[in-house]
């Protein structure tokens, strides 16, 4: 269990508060010893920290591919249609904000994996490297023919 501390301080009730001590960092830090989303998870098993580093770089990842998802065909019920793109929408920053979350852990390593997710899942799905194009492109790069 953690060392409970207390402390004087003054505040409304004339109570003292009781801090506890923990993992949380409020620098960047390198190292497997690290607390990540949940509570006690990674812990200190270099394997758990390397499938932390995994889980956020494919949330990362997933989070750029919900960006780019366009599922809805044209002519479909725009009722159903904006509902399933706004569900896509809450699936995708709910997503970030966990990724956010997972950085705020000021771990180096979660850093890095999330920033390499990004870039990747960006470079696969964002960028034009590995789109099959099939018209001419105008001036602004777009794609004018449809396929």
């Amino acid at each position: 269990m953690a060392d409970v501390i207390t402390t004087e301080a003054w505040n409304v009730t004339g109570a003292p508060h009781v801090h506890r001590r923990s993992l949380m960092h409020l620098s960047f830090f390198w190292g497997h010893k690290a607390e990540v989303l949940f509570r006690g998870w990674p812990g200190s098993s270099p394997a758990m920290y390397a499938l932390a580093i995994m889980f956020v770089f494919v949330l990362a990842v997933v989070v750029e591919w919900l960006s780019q998802f366009d599922a809805v065909k044209p002519g479909a019920n725009s009722v159903a249609a904006g509902f399933f793109k706004t569900a896509v929408h809450a699936v995708r920053y709910g997503m970030s904000y966990m990724v956010m979350l997972a950085v705020m852990s000021f771990n180096g390593g979660i850093f890095l994996a999330a920033v390499f997710g990004h870039a990747f899942g960006y470079l696969l799905f964002g960028s034009r490297v590995f789109k099959k194009t099939c018209g001419s492109e105008n001036d602004s790069g777009r794609n004018t023919a449809k396929c």
